[in-house]
């Protein structure tokens, strides 16, 4: 079967039997669509009559909610590389309606979706196989009429594959007849509503709570964006998206799901924003884990002179994929993580590299981990040229940078032994940016020279990668040595115990030796992959291992395109 990049789901199953065909449906539309997949709940709709299929409002009860969180749930699941979402324009409370034969058209004109659908996919059921051109049909002219598709739109009839599920339905129907067919419970909705979060990366867990906020909403939905000062604890905090990025990304899902609501979204730098001074909200949406965030907007609110807002609750979703350094909930913490060792932005071309070795700039600040991360990938072949040991070599008596060091510093920067001491002559740069510049002008571009060295060394050994271990890599400018950068973190805090640690320093040097580095954030703005050593070496080696095996696919790629045969 062909394979299309958006396409549009219409689940046309009663509310009570969805929950069963959700995976089998996803896994099904997983072997079609390959990018994103608009899923549209329309329970009851038939696509098997001559008559055209006509979308209609329906009424919101409270079981879309656990039905959203299941969609998305499933989806994270079965197909984690789809951007799923669950579509609510026809979902709306309107007098006088009793549900699907109810009247009014929710689409008076096709709604246009931020990635236009080129195939349109349904669970209806086919009472017989003659029946599945007219369905099909039916199934075309209705998606023309909710959404602008592409021309040439490809219906798709996922029922042949869900033919297994047909006996547990009819076990549920029996089960749901004998007890008597409740009436679904409508669900009860607010004018203004608020929620907050950080929303980066969006993800199902994300999406499921956008998404009931949508249904509970009828006029206004306010959504406080984490920022600034709301990061800093945050872990991997410098691979969290910019925040016009996350904004971007949430208002085009937002106008996607339902385009009729008022959007307002606003930066937060502290953790309550305008939800506790809008006197117009009414109720807020939290989680298991936000639950006492929201109480305390309440506490605030009746400070404030203001009404409580009701606390509508949702289930945190399981991440089934969760390792054990991430959270058991789908969280943006285990997927930040799970871009350790990835490559973030594609290298730059540098014609004026010879191809071979390939070479790998390695930075990090002070007890990052940066150097034990040169030592594991020196064990899986690259040949390690530790910049800082051949700092050492251009401080040796006869060394280029020798004698300018001591006419530029004075002979008190001397030994005994008319070595160089190195930590007199900290002592004299250090805080002093003049100084300190002065200091590596000279001996920063005879280093270069050193690194240059070792890299022809490998070049006439065959060496197929080195790896450049250099805090000072990106302030020295030396990216145009290296083919790509990649960087190691660390929280600052845990950086200052293993300074400390690791130097007999104390916290306050370990601070100003921080300072005077780069920031992780700078640095991360350069890397092309970036690693952290946070957890246990374990943890570390599957990073450097990933890291490893997607350079040898890059470098493979290199090569076939640079062959003469290709």
């Amino acid at each position: 079967m062909s394979m299309f990049s958006t396409g549009i789901l219409v689940l046309t199953s009663p509310l009570h039997t969805l929950p069963l065909r959700i995976a089998p449906v996803l896994s099904s539309a997983a072997q079609v669509v390959e990018r994103t997949l608009y899923v549209h709940l329309h329970p009851g709709l038939n696509l098997g009559s001559a008559g055209q299929a006509r979308p209609v409002y329906i009424p919101p009860v409270a079981d879309f909610s656990s039905l959203i969180s299941r969609l998305y749930s499933n989806a994270a699941d079965i197909c984690g590389h789809l951007d799923v979402r669950v579509l609510l324009t026809n979902i709306r409370a309107q007098q006088g309606l009793t549900g699907a034969g109810g009247a009014s058209n929710p689409f008076p004109s096709p709604q246009t979706l931020s990635h236009s659908p080129e195939v349109v996919l349904t669970d209806f059921p086919l009472q017989d196989p003659g029946q599945s051109s007219l369905v099909a049909q039916c199934l075309q002219r209705y998606a023309g009429h909710c959404y602008a598709c592409t021309p040439g739109l490809a219906p798709v009839l996922l029922h042949p594959q869900l033919k297994t599920l047909e006996k547990e339905e009819a076990e549920q129907e029996l089960e749901l007849e004998g007890g008597g067919t409740a009436r679904p419970e409508p669900l009860q909705t607010y004018n203004d509503v608020v929620v907050g979060g950080t929303f980066d990366r969006l993800h199902g867990a994300h999406k499921t709570l956008l998404n009931i906020s949508c249904l509970l909403a009828n006029k206004r939905f306010l959504i406080g964006v984490c920022d600034e000062d709301l990061l800093k604890n945050k872990v991997l905090k410098e691979l969290i998206e910019p925040y016009a990025l996350r904004v971007e990304k949430l208002q085009e899902f937002l106008q996607d799901v339902k385009p009729s609501l008022q959007y307002e979204i606003v930066p937060l730098s502290d953790p309550f924003g305008p939800s506790i001074t809008d006197s117009d909200l009414q109720c807020i949406v939290v989680s298991e884990e936000t639950r006492r965030g929201g109480e305390a907007v309440n506490k605030k609110r009746l400070e404030n002179g203001l009404p409580g807002l009701v606390l509508h609750e949702i289930q945190l979703i399981k991440d089934a994929h969760h390792s054990e350094i991430e959270e058991e909930k789908i969280s943006s913490s285990s997927f930040r993580s799970r871009l350790l060792g990835t490559l973030l932005t594609p290298p730059k071309e540098k014609p004026h590299l010879p191809p071979f070795p390939y070479i790998i700039g390695l930075s990090g600040g002070s007890g990052s981990g940066k150097s034990s991360i040169a030592r594991r990938l020196e064990a899986l072949g690259a040949v390690r040229i530790d910049s800082d040991q051949l700092g050492h070599e251009t401080y040796s008596p006869g060394a280029a940078a020798y004698e300018r060091v001591v006419e530029e510093f004075g002979e008190e920067v001397l030994n005994e032994d008319k070595t160089i001491n190195r930590r007199s002559l900290g002592r004299k740069v250090f805080g002093n940016k003049e100084r300190l510049k002065s200091l590596t002008d000279i001996v920063w571009p005879e280093i270069a020279l050193l690194v240059k060295n070792k890299i022809q060394q490998a070049r006439e050994e065959g060496k197929q990668v080195c790896v450049v271990d250099a805090a000072v890599l990106l302030e020295a400018g030396w990216t145009d040595m290296v083919h790509e950068v990649w960087v190691t973190i660390i929280p600052e805090e845990e950086a200052v115990l293993r300074i400390t640690a690791r130097d007999g320093v104390s916290e306050e040097d370990a601070r100003r030796r921080l300072q005077s580095q780069w920031s992780n954030a700078r640095q991360v703005e350069h890397a092309n992959v970036v690693l952290c050593t946070l957890w246990e070496p374990d943890v570390t080696q599957r990073q450097v291992l990933k890291a490893w095996n997607l350079l040898q696919e890059r470098i493979r790629k290199r090569q076939e395109n640079n062959s003469p045969l290709s």
